[in-house]
């Protein structure tokens, strides 16, 4: 819980302060992306922060989308679609023209909106960075917007960084700062007075307020203050292990070295029975009752590792020898379940092809044209009527005939195959467990062949307008709106 989900607070509570209302953030580097209405990719924080401000995501709100491919290398999204793979020096070249997308994009929203709030990344100060910086304070001078930092205390050294932070920077942007926020709190507010008196006496500026350490994806909270917000990427996952329990359905989600759109488990890691574990090591995959291989922006490097690891080899023999145990492939993991993976293009890796688990009969080729799109379908098992949304490069094919999983509305194509017994299964499609009553009716079928009753109660539909509105109450009550209204006005 850092900076995105204070600006998601801001935008819902700007929202009901009666303001039209938008975030932005003009570069993000991230996995963990969204698909708008429009077909155009983008950071799924953003996306969430303009669902706060009751808003449909645009790719306007977060112009350039940085997808780390490797570890020198990356792909650029610029306005929803990707312009290409690109190292840091290719990159910084290219930021001369990707400034001016960007504020054209800054633009377009000052046309419709009251109140912009815009979200920076990483640090202001990185000297290493300032000179070819198109996100943080550059984009507030074009802006003529006011600045606060926000500064994590859950980590030790929030007022060095924070006077730190002031320090490096010029004359010129130090006036821009107005203040700051304390962020992830835990404990007895009155222990900081002395640390928050003498960052407003050493700085000159104000601590605008203090917010307590919440979960922001479920579990346990401290103070009970549980909301649920779907985290920015995956260094969240660091803090979503959980130990397997001998009741209940045991779901384990391979934690790739490349993994994309991990948020597609949070559903199913919110059921009550449920104990979802990431795993990055071949022996946590002991006693899984589902095997998830999920996306990865890397598919190749990310099936070399499985292979590496060992994890290759424990899913094969898991599912030869523990026969209720069933194994999913999402996107990038789907393909990873068949028998080969062409990338001739070179579109995501330097290796041109490798052959998969052999599991399912598909093989799959890259194509530089990537499909983006929010989708619709039927699962054709049971004809479950589901969303889900499509971010891939890969077009897969059978080489033999093969049961689909599912049927796309209103285009005349399938989606997914399955092994004959049903326990193998991959898809294309993000996000299918967050329908309801899909996921109902899979974990219904796991609970049936393991021997579980169905619970009492069940995963619900989860409101995430519900959680918004915590989320703002909590922050208004911990911090000085009034002020904040002043710093907006530019009265300070």
């Amino acid at each position: 819980m850092g900076k995105s989900v204070i600006v998601t607070a801001l935008c819902r509570i700007f929202l009901q302060d009666g303001f039209k209302v938008c975030p932005f953030k003009a570069q993000n580097m991230s996995l963990n992306s969204f698909v708008t209405k429009e077909g155009g990719e983008m950071g799924r924080a953003q996306a969430v922060q303009a669902q706060a401000a009751r808003l449909q995501p645009h790719v306007d709100m977060n112009p350039i989308l940085i997808k780390p491919a490797g570890d020198v290398k990356a792909q650029i999204i610029l306005h929803g679609k990707p312009v290409g793979n690109m190292r840091v020096k290719k990159y910084n070249e290219y930021k001369k023209i990707a400034i001016k997308k960007v504020l054209d994009s800054f633009c377009r929203l000052k046309k419709q909106y009251e109140i912009i709030v815009i979200e920076g990344a990483g640090s202001p100060a990185e000297i290493n960075l300032r000179k070819d910086d198109i996100v943080n304070m550059k984009i507030a001078e074009a802006a003529h917007a006011p600045v606060i930092l926000v500064g994590d205390i859950d980590k030790g050294g929030v007022f060095a960084s924070l006077v730190g932070t002031l320090a490096l920077l010029q004359a010129q942007e130090r006036k821009r700062i107005k203040g700051f926020i304390i962020n992830k709190f835990r404990g007895d507010k009155r222990l900081l007075k002395k640390g928050l008196s003498f960052l407003e006496k050493k700085t000159g500026k104000p601590v605008l307020g203090v917010i307590p350490y919440f979960s922001a994806a479920g579990g346990s909270a401290y103070g009970g203050n549980n909301i649920i917000i779907p985290e920015e990427d995956s260094v969240a996952l660091e803090d979503k292990k959980q130990k397997r329990r001998s009741k209940g359905v045991n779901i384990a989600v391979i934690k790739l070295p490349y993994t994309s759109n991990f948020t597609d488990f949070d559903a199913l890691e919110n059921e009550p029975d449920v104990r979802l574990t990431y795993v990055d090591d071949k022996k946590q995959l002991d006693g899984a009752d589902i095997v998830i291989i999920p996306g990865t922006k890397n598919t190749i490097a990310d099936l070399l590792w499985l292979k590496k690891s060992g994890i290759a080899e424990k899913i094969l023999s898991t599912i030869d020898y523990r026969l209720s145990t069933i194994l999913i492939g999402i996107c990038g993991g789907y393909q990873m379940l068949g028998k080969v993976i062409y990338d001739s293009g070179k579109v995501e890796s330097i290796q041109k092809e490798i052959e998969g688990l052999g599991l399912l009969p598909i093989i799959t080729t890259f194509k530089s044209e990537k499909i983006l799109s929010q989708t619709q379908a039927f699962e054709i098992k049971t004809g479950i009527e589901l969303k889900g949304y499509e971010i891939h490069h890969g077009r897969t094919i059978s080489l033999e005939p093969c049961s689909p999983m599912f049927r796309i509305k209103g285009a005349k194509r399938l989606d997914g195959i399955q092994s004959g017994d049903g326990r193998i299964w991959g898809t294309y499609l993000h996000g299918i467990f967050d329908n309801v009553e899909f996921r109902r009716h899979f974990l219904n079928r796991v609970r049936s062949t393991i021997g579980l009753k169905q619970p009492a109660v069940q995963g619900g539909c989860f409101n995430l307008e519900n959680e918004f509105d915590k989320l703002a109450s909590l922050v208004r009550k911990n911090i000085d709106l009034k002020l904040l209204y002043k710093i907006l006005n530019h009265e300070l």
